[in-house]
């Protein structure tokens, strides 16, 4: 079974692939918070600024099949130009706690690229096309290599000079969402310095809330 708490036809808005038509399935629940701002100070995480509590969502749902889920996700597709190869982000809350082999498979037989957002603290499956970590503070990485390394920046727990080592192709700084920054004002400015200084880093925006995208 399946739990998705949405799912919808947008362009990427971050890192490498900004820009790009995509199918987003955000699953419901996360490893590093509950998602209930009650339980937000005790966190693992406590800067997400995403609802992914339930199946309440545009487009979500149960599912109790890969099969089921996949042809949910192919029907958002609405490009049929034999062109773009269709391509879907798994993201969440924690997508890793629920997609597995089977459903990969399934997006591949309906000639899907697939891609996952993931705070990296749990095994990926095999399978994947673009693989997007995300670190949050201390938690431990399961996956220390991929295509893109993101990291919501300034994290005085995660500095980005942890991860500089790892077997990544790509290093972004994404500034934090200053509405969950607890004070922090000017996390733009700091990642923007970050990447001057840093080359290795390249500066992540947010564009789909610039643009007013979903």
């Amino acid at each position: 079974m399946y739990h998705v708490k949405e799912a919808f036809y947008t362009l990427q808005g971050e890192g490498a692939q900004t820009g790009r038509a995509s199918v987003f399935c955000r699953f419901s629940g996360c490893n590093l918070w509950s998602g209930r701002e009650q339980d937000r100070p005790a966190a693992a995480c406590r800067f997400c600024d995403t609802d992914f509590i339930g199946t309440d969502g545009q487009n979500g749902g149960r599912f109790d099949s890969a099969e089921a889920l996949a042809d949910h996700l192919t029907a958002l597709w609405p490009v049929q130009d034999g062109i773009a190869t269709p391509y879907v982000v798994f993201t969440g809350g924690e997508p890793l706690l629920q997609l597995d082999e089977g459903l990969i498979r399934a997006m591949h037989t309906r000639g899907f690229e697939v891609a996952v957002e993931t705070n990296g603290t749990l095994p990926a499956p095999t399978g994947i096309d673009w693989l997007c970590v995300s670190p949050k503070g201390e938690n431990p990485l399961a996956i220390t290599g991929g295509d893109e390394l993101k990291l919501v920046h300034p994290q005085a727990d995660a500095p980005p000079e942890r991860f500089t080592q790892l077997d990544f192709t790509h290093f972004f700084l994404q500034p934090m969402d200053a509405s969950a920054t607890s004070g922090i004002t000017d996390t733009m400015s700091r990642s923007v310095a970050y990447c001057l200084a840093n080359p290795q880093w390249r500066l992540s925006l947010q564009t789909h809330k610039i643009t007013g995208i979903d």
